[in-house]
């Protein structure tokens, strides 16, 4: 914990924060303080201000007041992991529930996320639960339940989610899903568990080539120890990844392991022959101020060749698309979420 003097007053934050993080985290601090308490919630015996105190633990205290009663209903439906540091102000899973569950819950949901994604016709209200899910693994509402989802990683503590999926109709008439996940001031994406790992082995070598751990998927500690499907199926579209060759080891090891491994999910799903999406899509939505994920993204689409199932917009263009439908209903949102979040 380190104490940040700015505005005239003491800010008690995380220690290894870049300006990016301290900015936002102060703004944010200045709006809890504002709105919800001047109370600090506690971590390890110690204060820190961007955090709601335990008496609003669990309370949805930064979520959107009016998105209550849904979101509850939704995670007795869809019983998602909360994520450990939800009740921090900076939470991305919270910001995400806050920048989408209003669209979703509008009479113009399709006509906002279709300036977002242009093949977009309307909502398939149908699929998921009323057309969307928080956390989505591949088979939260499944009958098939496989324990291990689509990439056999899924776990009470571990596996592949997007953020949120979005079922749809496109303008041709086909069903498809949306698959997106959400940055707030995150500076970089979840980077390979596997490589972390202290089980590794002398086999276990991420210095080998794309290709040559094709040859031999056990060279992956997920392959190997974990049975992960990312390599099998990584295989069967080897294409989508035109230019791995470029890289003279694992090219999965840092930024880049989320979005290879939210890809995979879109894929899996999009190619299973009892899925009913005939096109998956994955995007990255994240704040505007936030370019340290800029390097990551740049680098994965010059990997995959700029392949458009790959999409990237800020938490702006979001708000920018609601505001240009002129819903009266969702003004005070399009404000609290203004306001909140900096945009």
């Amino acid at each position: 914990m380190k104490v940040v003097t700015a505005r005239g007053n003491n800010y008690r934050l995380s220690g290894q924060l870049n300006p990016f993080q301290e900015d936002l985290q102060i703004h944010l601090i200045d709006w809890k303080w504002k709105n919800l308490t001047p109370d600090p919630g506690q971590f390890r015996g110690e204060e820190y201000d961007a955090l709601l105190p335990d008496s609003m633990a669990g309370a949805f205290a930064h979520i959107y007041p009016p998105i209550h009663a849904e979101l509850k209903r939704h995670h007795q439906g869809n019983p998602f992991r909360i994520h450990k540091f939800f009740d921090h102000m900076a939470s991305s899973q919270a910001a995400n529930i806050n920048l989408f569950l209003p669209i979703l819950m509008s009479p113009n949901a399709s006509a906002i996320l279709g300036a977002l994604r242009p093949d977009l016709k309307s909502i398939a209200k149908n699929e998921l639960d009323h057309g969307c899910c928080v956390e989505f693994w591949g088979e939260n509402f499944s009958r098939r339940q496989r324990t291990a989802g689509p990439l056999n990683d899924k776990s009470k503590v571990a596996g592949t989610d997007a953020d949120l999926a979005i079922a749809y109709v496109n303008r041709d008439g086909e069903l498809c899903l949306w698959l997106i996940e959400h940055k707030l001031t995150e500076a970089e994406f979840t980077t390979c568990g596997g490589f972390r790992s202290p089980g590794r082995k002398a086999r276990h070598d991420c210095g080998r080539t794309f290709s040559a751990i094709l040859k031999n998927k056990n060279t992956c500690y997920y392959h190997d120890v974990n049975r992960y499907r990312y390599w099998e199926i990584t295989e069967q579209n080897q294409t989508f990844f035109k230019n791995h060759g470029s890289y003279g080891s694992c090219p999965f090891r840092n930024g880049m392991n989320q979005l290879w491994r939210n890809q995979l999910l879109a894929v899996g799903i999009e190619q299973d022959p009892q899925s009913p999406f005939k096109h998956v899509h994955f995007s990255v939505v994240k704040h505007p101020g936030n370019h340290h994920l800029d390097k990551t993204v740049a680098e994965y689409r010059r990997l995959i060749g700029n392949n458009p199932k790959f999409t990237v917009f800020t938490s702006a263009d979001v708000i920018n698309a609601a505001q240009q439908v002129n819903d009266p209903s969702l003004a005070a949102w399009i404000q609290w979420y203004k306001d909140l979040y900096r945009i």
